[in-house]
């Protein structure tokens, strides 16, 4: 379904440049959607990809004055600015953050399922093994195993060197597999 626009490439071109409103909101109705499955080929994720969109958008809007119609055409020059500001979302710190959120959204579950797995370790005696350990040694195994921390995690909670964390959780691993035997 082809839009027709209202006014041509270049009198869109000088009323942008003027600063003109209903220029830019014709610019959008015109180009958005195209705009936007380029962004959802790099962001397939619809709340974001349409961020990142209105990202580009004000970005054209203040840099509209920078456009030389020399060097190529509105559409590319536009599609330059959101294919850049895709990437530079991909890049962000933002971006990372939110892959670690998503990634860590599973682990509800693997929580929900350790539940479980404490009630199973009770009834085989792994608990009733770990509890003959040394106290620092116990504490280590029951929160990185039965808890889920992990080692530099242990390391901040107890205030003690990363180093220090692995080194006793070694020695207490070591005594656990002799017991067991």
């Amino acid at each position: 379904m082809a839009i027709k626009l209202k006014y041509s490439e270049e009198q869109l071109i000088e009323m942008l440049a003027q600063g003109n409103r209903q220029a830019f909101s014709v610019l959008y109705d015109n180009y958005s959607r195209a705009l936007l499955g380029v962004v959802k080929k790099n962001i397939p994720d619809d709340e974001i990809s349409e961020d990142v969109l209105q990202d580009s958008f004000i970005k054209i809007w203040n840099n509209r004055l920078m456009y030389d119609e020399s060097k190529g055409r509105l559409y590319t020059w536009m599609l330059n600015i959101v294919r850049n500001t895709s990437i530079d979302y991909l890049r962000s710190k933002q971006n990372k953050m939110d892959e670690k959120i998503q990634r860590n959204d599973g682990n509800v579950q693997e929580i929900n399922r350790s539940v479980n797995v404490q009630q199973n370790i009770d009834n085989i005696g792994i608990k009733t093994i770990v509890d003959t350990l040394k106290e620092d040694q116990r504490i280590l195994i029951d929160m990185a195993y039965f808890k889920g921390y992990t080692q530099e995690e242990l390391a901040k909670e107890l205030d003690m060197p990363l180093g220090t964390v692995k080194t006793r959780m070694r020695a207490a691993l070591t005594v656990l597999r002799k017991l067991i035997r």
